[in-house]
């Protein structure tokens, strides 16, 4: 059986779908070299009656169900990131919902769990730094009265409102001395965000990293690692080799992440991916491989995934939770292709078309006929006949 999908010119091709289903299964021996979370998407509720303004209307049960599959495999959660669309669908109220409601799943399954903090409840622009530190503060209690490691997510309200590095240096100090247990520190490009232009006060990439560096060793014992999404593997790695001893390095680069998990001589990145949503077990077999000691069988599982990582990122980059969630449709995790603030029509028919069959050919469906028939409606909805 073949299936005809569009290409990048809108022309028809026949592609032949793989018959044999997924081969990673739940279970295995606990993740040992690495720390590797996962960013997960959420699933909207498609019968809602809401409009791309409205609060997210979440569908928990499919929510929870993914994050439990997540875990089953041996990931953790990196919980209302902004794979969960937040600022991009998802608000703070839906966000502290969805962190309360995955806290209490987490110990029920004794699942790893880290949660974004933010500004993003802020209705209005922060006037003062003050204001940037008391939103941070509000969403700090609730992961932390959650039980849940607080991932400090950079702020659309501080970028906006900074004057300077000072500021940065100011506003994080007072957020690191008063966090119960070291947190996360989040650095996120502004292809990922445009509104974060010029974060830790410098558009300049060296002058930002010597103030994000003056902020970790200000307080080491505060900070457990920092995640980089930048899509630089070379500055990384510049990063990682100045960190303090004991503050981890978490890869956030969704271009290059098999070779900074493998890592070098003088260090290696652990993971906190949007793309390992969609591979999550894929990943950690790739990740159990590396536990042995085989880092050419661990680059030989996840080298060949990059080509679609790249796909789902390419610009503009932030409308990847599009075809994160088009996958988690196609494998069966969720019943429909709808999300939170009609994000599902960020991306073109032909994207969605490659990414289908890259996954395909991957071997991430667990069921590769319920793949290619919901593939066949997307495309007849399209007006592409079979």
């Amino acid at each position: 059986m073949t299936i005809r999908l569009p290409d990048a010119t809108g022309a028809l091709r026949a592609y032949e779908p793989r018959t044999e289903p997924s081969v990673f299964t739940p279970g295995g021996a606990p993740l040992a070299s690495r720390t590797v979370f996962s960013a997960a998407h959420v699933v909207a509720d498609p019968f809602a009656d809401v409009s791309p303004d409205s609060p997210a209307a979440v569908d928990w049960d499919a929510t929870l169900a993914f994050r439990r599959h997540l875990w089953s495999h041996g990931l953790g959660v990196a919980e209302a990131m902004d794979t969960a669309q937040r600022g991009m669908g998802l608000d703070w109220a839906g966000a502290a919902e969805l962190i309360k409601r995955s806290s209490a799943e987490a110990k029920a399954v004794g699942g790893r769990i880290a949660a974004g903090v933010g500004t993003d409840q802020l209705t209005a622009p922060a006037t003062s730094l003050d204001d940037v530190v008391a939103a941070y503060e509000e969403q700090l209690a609730v992961v932390e009265e959650a039980g849940v490691q607080p991932i400090l997510m950079a702020s659309r309200a501080l970028a906006a409102v900074a004057k300077g590095p000072e500021d940065y240096l100011d506003v994080y100090g007072r957020l690191l001395r008063q966090s119960a247990e070291p947190v996360v520190l989040h650095w996120l490009g502004p292809m990922f965000d445009p509104a974060l232009e010029g974060y830790w006060g410098s558009s300049d990439l060296d002058a930002a990293t010597d103030t994000f560096i003056e902020v970790i060793a200000a307080h080491p014992d505060k900070v457990d690692g920092i995640k980089m999404s930048l899509l630089d593997a070379g500055r990384e790695i510049g990063v990682r080799r100045r960190l303090p001893k004991g503050v981890r390095c978490y890869t956030g680069d969704d271009f290059n992440y098999p070779e900074l998990i493998a890592g070098d001589e003088q260090g290696f990145s652990h993971a906190l991916l949007g793309i390992f949503d969609p591979l999550g077990p894929l990943a950690a077999e790739a990740v159990r491989v590396l536990d042995t000691g085989d880092v050419k069988g661990f680059r030989a599982l996840l080298d060949p995934t990059v080509e679609l990582s790249r796909h789902l990122f390419q610009a503009p980059t932030r409308f990847y939770k599009t075809g994160v969630v088009f996958l988690a449709w196609l494998a069966g995790h969720q019943e429909h292709f709808t999300m939170v603030g009609g994000l599902q029509s960020a991306r073109s028919l032909p994207h969605f078309a490659r990414a289908y069959e890259l996954a395909d050919s991957l071997g991430l469906f667990p069921d590769p006929a319920l793949a290619e028939a919901r593939m066949k409606s997307l495309l007849n909805v399209y007006g592409v006949q079979q």
